[in-house]
């Protein structure tokens, strides 16, 4: 019997591949399925996502509050910020006050860096200059002067003092302080509703052993990864890998949980979503 494919769409960066590595690689038993990876950046994948087009997803949590209709996050692959998370970088340093009014480049209205932002800048979240730009442009857009500050994801965390910048706000450090030291929520896995809870629940275990592989086998899995590492070594990679491939990426656990229900929810509170939905994770 030939296999049942399934769509599975993640950023071509080192902790997705690293997390997905053992179904690229089929290390694990696949549960009679078979795993086409659709790489693509995460605002793009959110985008996708609003039209329900692959059937399991990375996408920003943030992207969650629009898409929670069609899809349930599952309880593994999370990408959390503890202690650390988007920066606001720039050429010089810059107050709260003062980024208020300038030009932010951002790689996407739907990330949950954007939303981050937002809820740190509160009431003057209106009043400053979006500059929408792929991820991985950033620097170039706040070096050219596109941009007066950007708002770095993924690897720019690690390598920005390669840059000559500096960092005005680490937004993981400012949430974890105002919210009793709980991580920054950044991105999730979810799976379609198209499957019934039952499956769901199959396909999901399969995931949590590639993960779970993943940090058994983490020289095979961080060598694996390093063809995604745009400008960084196997140390750096590794330590990156190690950010946002943990215990919370095994199991959100009720922190994880409580942590999205705040995220949203202030953001519902604000007027930056429209509404916090209700949190469907596959059990």
């Amino acid at each position: 019997m030939e296999p049942r494919t399934l769509t599975l769409g993640h950023s071509p960066d080192p902790d997705d591949a690293f997390m997905h590595y053992a179904l690229a690689a089929e290390r694990v038993p696949l549960g009679g399925y078979r795993f086409e990876h659709i790489l693509q950046d995460i605002q793009t994948l959110n985008e996708r996502a609003t039209r329900g087009e692959l059937d399991i997803t990375a996408i920003s949590i943030h992207a969650y509050a629009h898409v929670a209709d069609q899809y349930a996050l599952l309880p593994n692959g999370a990408s959390m910020g503890d202690g650390y998370g988007p920066m606001l970088v720039a050429k010089q340093p810059f107050t709260r006050e003062e980024i208020a009014g300038k030009r932010i480049a951002i790689p996407g209205r739907m990330t949950s860096a954007f939303l981050a932002l937002q809820l740190w800048l509160g009431r003057r979240a209106a009043e400053f200059k979006p500059v929408v730009v792929p991820f991985d442009e950033i620097f170039a857009a706040v070096k050219s002067g596109q941009a007066d500050v950007g708002l770095i994801i993924h690897e720019g965390q690690l390598t920005w003092r390669n840059e000559g910048l500096v960092v005005c706000q680490d937004l993981g450090v400012w949430w974890g302080r105002e919210n009793d030291g709980l991580p920054l929520p950044l991105g999730g896995n979810v799976i379609s509703k198209r499957f019934p809870p039952a499956e769901r629940k199959v396909i999901s275990d399969i995931l949590h052993s590639s993960i779970r592989y993943a940090l058994d086998h983490r020289e095979e899995a961080v060598t694996h990864a390093l063809q995604y590492a745009r400008d960084m070594g196997h140390d750096l990679a590794d330590e990156f890998v190690g950010m946002y491939v943990n215990d919370w990426t095994l199991d959100y656990g009720e922190r994880g949980r409580e942590a999205i229900r705040r995220f949203l929810g202030q953001a519902e509170e604000q007027g930056l979503i429209p509404r916090a939905p209700a949190l469907e994770f596959v059990e």
